[in-house]
């Protein structure tokens, strides 16, 4: 559009696609150079800049159209828009011939330096054609683009944007100029991945599995950040403990990046890299997460004033079963709340008196779960995994011994050259240097001391844990007050099914073996409610 000599005010408005356009600085001075030669020959003031670097045309979503476009609307300080070519506006018609108009409501118009149109409809139909093969050209180049990452991909290869939490890049193959990366664990932060999924699954010691909130403050109160030296939020740590990454799959094109939505599995490419955590326990914090969600398990009641609140539950409808009394308080019984508040047509019910069940669960527990024969059985499988993990363990820490030496080694260079005399102490970017290292080397430091902690002697089961361990549980599960009594079997056990006949206990192998070790357990700890051990049918009294 040519606009008349009047117009003195204009806006210039630059934009460059790709990053790697932004970085190099030639696109955006050069279109400044010839919207600025087009504005000095015909005497226009330039009033306005806007810029957006490395941003798709076919989003009109950029920071500095937007604000274009609020000045626009608001009483600009401009009648023209000046652009190199329509495509740098836009590259979706649509979008395009929106935008002038609602520009031409508000007395200003789009001018392009290298497709002059005029305001007549032939002018209009030919913008609009313009608009139509930028969107074209656009969506083709788009194509091909997608084309050869997808082959990088399979390849094996990295794609170019921030690896994941956990892992960090390395130089594969060189090919002419480009060099081909591949992801690789990075020892440090997937000492943190191997934290965050053990909190998820086992707790710190001191509780039982944790939730992602849990979780998440946990970190932040013990000092982990994330890699940018953020706090650890809910949405970043769920994002991290359900990406398949961790378990050796990464996947290339997952999502449609306008919408966010999945893609067809057919057109995204897995990716085989090193796996921080094992699939049986990743497939575990999956099943964990969806069993805690409250769309597909009800919270249930874990307060109150009696022993198997919250854990006693109905065998026919799965409600929990709730107090009744009888002879004004003298007998107390369990009964099915389902029965008691809605009647016998959603739940047949039963009752049992109260001591007896309380007596009948605290014995079973005692009399047959812990005995050392059926604890070390139990715990056979975990003293096996603890002498297998020991050559695992090795490597790790090998490796965080490599970085830590390796940082340790960086900063010493840097303090030889303070008390040389070659570098200047009060050199502000030697001080960021210095702090960035220390961060790095205390970061370290921390990563190798946790793992090494690991497989220390007070990790490991022995005669004597268990032997205090069996101790310890009778005395709390048969004669403590109700407060504790009720910690330990919430902590110990998930679920006392009521039926006719019998009385089934569900509860977990791996609590079993955190208290082992242990030897306590915290009073207000929340279990999950996920049915885990009932290792033989002897469990079911």
């Amino acid at each position: 559009m040519t606009a008349p000599q009047t117009m003195s005010r204009a806006a210039l408005y630059m934009r460059v696609s790709t990053g790697r356009q932004a970085e190099s600085d030639l696109s955006i001075p050069d279109q400044r150079h010839q919207l600025q030669a087009f504005c000095k020959a015909r005497g226009w003031e330039v009033t306005a800049e806007f810029v957006d670097a490395g941003l798709s045309g076919t989003d009109d979503k950029r920071p500095e159209l937007q604000r274009l476009l609020d000045m626009a609307t608001a009483g600009a300080p401009f009648d023209v828009v000046l652009v190199h070519s329509f495509s740098r506006f836009a590259r979706d018609h649509f979008a395009l011939e929106y935008h002038v108009r609602k520009l031409r409501k508000h007395g200003i118009r789009l001018t392009s330096i290298t497709q002059d149109l005029g305001d007549d409809p032939m002018s209009v139909m030919v913008r609009q054609v313009f608009a139509l093969f930028d969107e074209y050209q656009s969506k083709e180049n788009a194509k091909h683009v997608l084309r050869a990452m997808q082959e990088n991909a399979r390849q094996g290869f990295w794609n170019g944007a921030r690896p994941p939490f956990g892992y960090t890049l390395v130089v594969a193959e060189q090919r002419g100029t480009k060099q081909k990366k591949r992801l690789t664990i990075d020892p440090v932060e997937a000492e943190t991945v191997r934290l965050i999924f053990k909190l998820i699954t086992q707790g710190d010691g001191t509780s039982g599995p944790m939730g992602v909130k849990a979780t998440a403050d946990w970190l932040n109160t013990n000092g982990y950040r994330t890699r940018t030296g953020a706090r650890w939020g809910i949405g970043p740590l769920h994002k991290l403990i359900t990406s398949e990454t961790y378990k050796g799959t990464y996947r290339f094109n997952r999502k449609v990046w306008k919408t966010k939505e999945d893609k067809p599995e057919s057109e995204q490419i897995a990716i085989a890299i090193d796996a921080i955590i094992d699939a049986q326990t990743f497939d575990k914090v999956q099943a964990q997460l969806k069993k805690r969600n409250p769309k597909n398990t009800p919270p249930r009641t874990v307060t109150g004033p009696i022993l198997l609140t919250g854990l006693a539950t109905c065998a026919s409808c799965g409600g929990g079963m709730t107090l009744r009394t009888g002879k004004y308080g003298k007998y107390r019984y369990y009964t099915c709340a389902t029965c008691a508040q809605k009647g016998k047509s959603a739940c047949k019910g039963r009752s049992i008196p109260m001591d007896k069940l309380d007596t009948i669960v605290t014995d079973s527990l005692a009399g047959q779960l812990l005995t050392r024969p059926r604890v070390e059985k139990m715990l056979g499988g975990l003293i096996a995994r603890q002498a297998q993990r020991s050559t695992e363990h090795s490597a790790r820490l090998a490796k965080l011994k490599s970085r830590l030496i390796d940082a340790e080694t960086r900063l010493k260079r840097l303090y030889d050259a303070i008390e040389n005399g070659i570098a200047d102490p009060a050199d502000d970017t030697l001080k960021d240097r210095l702090a960035g290292l220390r961060t790095e080397r205390d970061i370290a430091k921390s990563a190798f001391e946790r793992a090494a902690g690991e497989l220390s002697p007070q990790t490991r089961i022995t005669d004597e844990k268990i032997e205090s361990f069996i101790g310890t549980m009778r005395e709390k599960a048969l004669d403590g007050p109700i407060p504790f009594r009720r910690a330990w079997l919430r902590a110990l056990i998930d679920n006392v099914e009521v039926d006719d006949t019998e009385i089934r206990i569900h509860g977990r192998k791996t609590v079993l073996e955190q208290l082992v070790m242990a030897n306590t357990i915290t009073p207000d700890a929340v279990p999950s409610f996920v049915r885990k051990w009932r290792t033989r049918q002897d469990s079911n009294l």
